[in-house]
């Protein structure tokens, strides 16, 4: 029978580094770089994730893994997504804690060390909140605020705005993280709801070093859809309210249109409001239904019990 290998506990990471990419090929040796100073005499791996892209992000990362014995290569099948690469980095992390951040080094790895020094003081979650800047566009501002506004409006949990993926996390929050089994995975609305201690950094977002941001406005859009969606059934009965109100405007309606009818030599005149009326209800049954359907496609996709992502390949 073959002997299985075992690390040592002296050569287990003491912290763990996640990091997606797609398409990022010209930010992974500056992104190792950077973090590698900012972890100085630290004992760390760095697991980068491709995220099913089409450049040379897959190769750049195997090189580095060759000759850096901290780096760590997961390659997906395809591009599943943000939050689900970062299931992926989170499932095969072996440190006591696992900080996440993105490949652009928007997030700035000189935050580290700071996060680390809340976590050793007893914070079991410290979550990054970017202050707001002139760097960034007045759209991406407001954007923002406006979503969280509402996510917390209708939501069962509590999402600090201007909080991202940029986090860390203890080894008892991973292990809970790992036995999470949603397919649509919103980790910005998943680690609040845990319910661990948490310590709030406040930072300076940084430029993006190189390319072109990734997270098109159909992307946030449907990010926000599953985060408005994951926790909290608010707005089916959001729908329910508005059926109640406009059915029973409609019968109020009917009810003066028939003593109108019945009981004057009068005709109900106002054609043109009366289809206005017709459009708006109609346009509301379109988006109750709309709203229902997407919970019924969460339930339908959920149930086919496929995995979250697909490993491709694993480096070294």
């Amino acid at each position: 029978m073959p002997k299985t290998k075992h690390k040592s506990v002296s050569t287990m990471p003491n912290i763990s580094i996640i990091i997606p990419a797609f398409n990022e090929e010209t930010n992974i040796i500056p992104a190792f770089e950077r973090l590698s100073q900012a972890l100085n005499g630290e004992n760390f791996e760095i697991i980068f994730v491709d995220d099913g892209s089409t450049d040379g992000t897959a190769l750049k990362i195997e090189a580095l893994s060759q000759t850096q014995h901290q780096v760590k290569g997961i390659l997906l099948s395809r591009n599943f997504g943000h939050q689900a690469a970062l299931k992926a980095g989170i499932d095969h992390a072996e440190g006591n804690c696992v900080i996440s951040l993105d490949c652009d080094l928007e997030h700035p790895p000189e935050l580290l060390p700071q996060m680390i020094t809340l976590w050793r003081e007893g914070a079991e979650i410290v979550v990054s909140k970017r202050n707001n800047s002139p760097k960034l566009s007045l759209f991406k501002t407001w954007s923002s605020k406006v979503f969280y506004t509402f996510l917390n409006l209708i939501s069962d949990v509590s999402v600090e705005p201007g909080t991202a993926d940029f986090r860390l996390l203890d080894k008892k929050v991973v292990i809970a993280c790992k036995s999470i089994t949603e397919n649509e995975l919103f980790w910005r609305g998943i680690i609040p709801w845990l319910g661990f201690t948490t310590k709030t950094l406040p930072y300076e977002p940084s430029q993006r070093l190189n390319g072109e941001s990734k997270y098109t406005l159909t992307k946030m859009i449907k990010l926000s859809l599953a985060g408005i969606t994951s926790f909290s059934i608010r707005p089916l009965y959001l729908s329910l309210y508005f059926g109640i109100f406009f059915a029973t405007t409609s019968f109020i309606y009917l009810l003066y249109a028939l003593g109108v009818k019945l009981f004057t030599k009068e005709s109900v005149s106002g054609w043109a409001s009366l289809i206005a009326s017709v459009l708006l209800i109609g346009g509301v049954q379109l988006f109750i239904l709309g709203v229902m359907g997407i919970y019924i496609g969460k339930l339908f996709i959920q149930s086919k019990g496929r995995p979250q992502y697909v490993i491709r390949q694993t480096f070294p």
